[in-house]
C-alpha cells in the first residue's frame, strides 16, 4: 500500500515498486495499491498473508487498510520529520492503529529513532538502495520479515484421533467465562450458578473465580453429582504487569502476580490449556498488544465475544487479532451474575478432558444472545456492595434465577 497515486514519481513509489517486482522474482504474488484504488473492496476480495503499509501516518488509504485488514500487517515510515498531527494531536487515534501492526519497519536510523520517541517498540531498518544495496537486497530483507511472521501462525491440524473419538458425539452447548462468590467481585453462589446452568441448557461451564479455584473444584464435586452437566475448573488470574490470562483444565490454585510468561508455565504444568479472555478490552485488565505478541504460540484460544466489553470494536479487534493468527476462538459471557449466565453459547462436541476440548473447539459454533449490559452491570453492584469478601453461601434448595434463556421443556409424547 502506497499513500500515493500509482505512477506518481516519488522516494516512497519507487521503494514500493521495485520492492514489490523483487519479491514476485522470488516467486510470491504481490498486489500493489495506491491513493484512489479501492482499497476495501480488494481487501474483501481474497486472502492476503502479508498487508504492507507504507507511511502509516498518511491520511485515508493507509488507515483504511488498517482498518479492514484481517492479514499480518507490516508497516514501513519513510519520512524522517515529525508529523505533528499524528505524533501529538491524533496520537489516541493513531495508538490503535498500531495496535494492528505486527512488524515496524523503517527506512533510515533517523526515522526509526524519531518513531521510537513517541511510540516506543521494535523498528527493524529496510533502507532502499545504496551503499552497494540493491533492490533483491530489500527484498531479500522484507521476505525474511514476512516469513517470520507467517511461522508464528497457528497450525489448524490438531489431533486426528481426538478429532475421530469426538466425531459422532452430541452437541453441547458451553459458556466458557462466568464467576461464583469465590470472586471478590460476585456473590453468586456456586448451587445457583449451577442450577441456572442447568435451567439454560448448558452442557458444560467453565468457572472462571478470579485467582482462585475453589469456587470451580466445589462446583465439579457438585455437578458430578448432578450428572447432566460437566464443569472445567479454571482460573482468571492476574499477572503481574501484563493483564489477566484464564487457566483452563486445572487442579491447583496458581498465585496471582507472577509475569505473563511464569502463569502460562504454570498452567501447563497443570495440563491446563491457555485462554486469553477480552484482550483488546481497554476496560479491563488486559495483556498491550506488544505483550499478546510475545505469547502469539502460547495461546490455545482467544476470546472473540464478551458481552460484558461495552465498546464493539474491541470484540471486533479480538476476532480480526484471532483469524490473522489462526487461534483457535471462544466465547464466555463473563457473567458475574446468574443473570448473565449463557448470554454467549459456544455449541462444540462433548468433550473428554483438554484435548477433546481443544479440537471440539475448532470447529466451534458461538452464538450470541442480546443481554442488556446496563441491567447486567447493576445487578452486579447491588448484589455485591458491602457483601464481605469471605462469604460463600451454600444453598441446600438452589433454584435457577429469573431472566435468560431456559431450556426448553420436552413435549410428552401422546400414547
Amino acid at each position: 500500500m502506497t499513500p500515493h497515486r500509482r505512477g506518481t514519481e516519488n522516494a516512497v513509489n519507487e521503494y514500493v515498486r521495485r520492492a514489490a517486482e523483487e519479491l514476485a522474482r522470488r516467486g510470491h504474488e504481490v498486489v500493489v495499491l495506491g491513493s484512489g484504488d479501492a482499497v476495501k473492496r480488494r481487501l474483501a476480495s481474497r486472502p492476503f498473508d502479508i498487508v504492507h503499509v507504507h507511511e502509516p501516518f498518511a491520511p485515508r488509504i493507509s488507515s483504511t487498510a488498517l482498518r479492514y485488514s484481517s492479514s499480518l500487517n507490516v508497516a514501513t515510515f519513510h519520512a524522517p520529520q515529525e508529523r505533528v498531527l499524528s505524533t501529538q494531536v491524533a496520537r489516541p487515534l493513531v495508538e490503535v492503529f498500531f495496535g494492528r501492526l505486527d512488524a515496524r519497519t523503517v527506512a533510515t536510523e533517523a526515522t526509526a529513532e524519531r518513531l521510537a520517541r513517541y511510540f516506543p517498540g521494535p523498528y527493524e531498518v529496510v533502507e532502499g538502495r545504496g551503499d552497494g544495496r540493491g533492490w533483491a537486497d530489500v527484498a531479500a530483507e522484507l521476505e525474511a520479515i514476512y516469513l517470520r511472521l507467517a511461522a508464528r501462525r497457528h497450525v489448524g491440524a490438531g489431533d486426528a484421533a481426538a478429532r475421530r473419538r469426538i466425531a459422532g458425539r452430541p452437541l453441547i452447548e458451553v459458556d466458557l467465562h462466568m464467576h461464583t462468590d469465590h470472586s471478590p467481585d460476585c456473590a453468586t453462589p456456586v448451587d445457583v450458578l449451577l442450577e441456572t446452568a442447568r435451567d439454560r441448557g448448558l452442557g458444560a461451564i467453565a468457572i472462571t473465580d478470579h485467582n482462585e479455584v475453589s469456587g470451580a473444584l466445589e462446583a465439579r464435586r457438585i455437578a458430578e453429582q448432578m450428572g447432566d452437566i460437566k464443569v472445567i475448573v479454571a482460573e482468571e488470574v492476574k499477572t503481574a504487569e501484563q493483564g489477566e490470562v484464564i487457566g483452563l483444565f486445572l487442579e491447583e490454585k496458581i498465585p496471582k502476580g507472577m509475569t505473563m510468561k511464569e502463569t502460562i508455565a504454570e498452567i501447563r504444568r497443570q495440563g491446563g490449556l491457555v485462554y486469553v479472555p477480552h484482550p483488546f478490552d481497554r476496560f479491563h485488565s488486559v495483556p498491550d498488544y506488544e505483550h499478546l505478541l510475545d505469547i502469539v504460540e502460547e495461546i490455545d484460544v482467544l476470546e472473540v465475544f464478551n458481552p460484558r466489553v461495552a465498546v464493539t470494536a474491541f470484540n471486533e479487534e479480538a476476532e480480526r487479532f484471532a483469524r490473522k493468527y489462526r487461534i483457535v476462538p471462544g466465547a464466555g459471557s463473563d457473567s458475574h451474575v446468574a443473570q448473565g449466565l449463557g448470554s454467549v453459547r459456544v455449541r462444540i462436541h462433548d468433550f473428554d478432558g483438554p484435548v477433546e476440548f481443544l479440537e471440539a473447539m475448532r470447529d466451534a459454533d458461538i452464538t450470541r444472545k442480546h443481554k442488556n449490559l446496563v441491567y447486567v452491570q447493576a445487578l452486579k453492584l447491588l448484589q455485591t456492595k458491602g457483601r464481605q469478601r469471605a462469604a460463600k453461601r451454600r444453598v441446600p434448595d438452589a433454584k435457577p434465577v429469573r431472566g435468560g434463556r431456559p431450556r426448553r421443556k420436552r413435549s410428552a409424547s401422546k400414547s
